[in-house]
């Protein structure tokens, strides 16, 4: 009898604790999402074969017809193919400094767009160095591109803050020249010599008159918070319906800038790394994957795969979203097609913008992927107590790898 009665108590908690759940609020029931009630339905949708491309889905015969139907796919993804043009390059401004010769060049993209970069050459080069590709990050610090992490004079207040923050006041691009590497720091669309202007602008939103009164660090951060900021809806709305797509954009630009040491005399073309920061991360993940020229490659503070953002911290600026990739490519596959490249990820532990399950995730893919094309001393991910930067220590690492496999 006592038995009975037990069991019977049992089911009646049981089916009043069903009750309660069911109704409780979704939320409750669900893991937070940045999208609420819509990430399961989303989530389901992404998990139905993505990444059918990644070189773990199957036991590819070819690894390098992998490699190039995965580059294939990814750049008609990324969908820019515009018109050649010679790169016509031109020398601006020659400052010598410490060790090695500052040139601001110009040169263009395409046969729609010009840059410009800094060219630094250490001095007393004997024969043809390796060279680096520094690519600047986004930080909502649009005013600048290559000046936050390459040296200039008559710095603004507010550039000099910035550094500190996300650097530790140091410009590791110089840091590089004087170790005896060829650097190219170029400006991305949106930022520096490419960065949009306000005069042409439909609705200014009263930049002119807020900036009469300003100083310069003021009138930078007006630009930056009420101009290029805000704008950059409206930018990928036209992007996307022009057709292509920001990273693609980026992508082709940064290719060019391999093609513009390509013809320097001083460049070693058999050792050309890329590295950066944030955005300079993504750049440099999709540099190194899709340009074989590329030898060694160098990620921080951007890495993780596509399911941790479905989830959360998908709130990253517009310029890295590229419709259907998931379907293919991963974020960490994107990096897989040039392996077994050597490649460096530096994670931040700090890092607000990116969950450490999603660095794990991605540190867990390219591991496999390497081991698997047994080269598994050419992959490695190191993890840092600090915020979304690039701290002097992780410069050091990065250094020493870019060395390691470059000299």
């Amino acid at each position: 009898m006592k038995k009975k009665l037990y069991l019977l108590v049992q089911c009646i908690s049981c089916f009043l604790l069903l009750i309660f759940s069911s109704q409780q609020p979704a939320s409750a029931q669900q893991a937070a999402s940045d999208v609420a009630n819509f990430y399961p339905l989303l989530d389901a949708y992404a998990s139905n074969g993505n990444s059918s491309l990644s070189y773990l889905t199957r036991d590819w015969k070819s690894t390098a017809k992998w490699r190039k139907r995965g580059k294939a796919k990814l750049e008609e993804l990324l969908a820019y193919t515009p018109a050649p043009a010679p790169l016509h390059p031109e020398v601006l401004r020659t400052t010598k400094r410490d060790g090695y010769t500052q040139y601001l060049v110009r040169y263009n993209l395409n046969a729609l767009q010009q840059t410009e970069a800094f060219l630094l050459i250490p001095d007393n080069l004997q024969k043809p160095a390796p060279a680096v590709i520094a690519l600047h990050d986004h930080g909502g610090f649009y005013y600048f591109g290559k000046e936050k992490h390459t040296l200039t004079d008559e710095q603004p207040a507010i550039l000099k803050e910035y550094v500190q923050t996300l650097y530790e006041g140091r410009y590791y691009a110089d840091e590089l020249a004087k170790r005896g590497f060829v650097v190219l720091c170029p400006d991305a669309i949106y930022f520096g010599s490419q960065k949009i202007d306000p005069a042409q602008l439909t609705d200014a939103k009263g930049y002119f008159e807020k900036v009469k009164a300003a100083d310069e660090s003021e009138r930078i951060k007006i630009y930056n918070k009420q101009v290029a900021g805000p704008n950059e809806v409206a930018m990928n709305k036209t992007i996307l319906t022009a057709g292509t797509t920001w990273l693609g954009i980026i992508a082709q630009n940064d290719r060019v800038a391999v093609d513009f040491l390509l013809s320097r005399p001083e460049v070693d073309p058999e050792r050309i790394g890329s590295i950066g920061l944030s955005l300079g991360g993504l750049r440099s993940t999709y540099l190194f994957g899709l340009d074989a020229r590329i030898k060694v490659g160098v990620v921080a503070a951007f890495s993780t795969t596509y399911a941790q953002m479905l989830q959360q911290h998908a709130h990253h600026t517009w310029m890295m979203y590229v419709p259907r990739q998931y379907a293919f490519l991963d974020l960490p596959d994107v990096a897989s097609l040039n392996a077994p490249r050597p490649l460096l990820l530096m994670n931040c532990r700090q890092d607000k913008l990116f969950s450490i399950a999603g660095m794990q995730a991605a540190e867990s893919k390219l591991t496999r992927i390497y081991g698997k094309l047994n080269a598994p001393g050419k992959f490695k991910a190191n993890y840092y107590d600090a915020p979304h930067s690039m701290t002097i220590l992780m410069q050091e690492d990065a250094f020493a790898w870019l060395e390691k496999w470059l000299k």
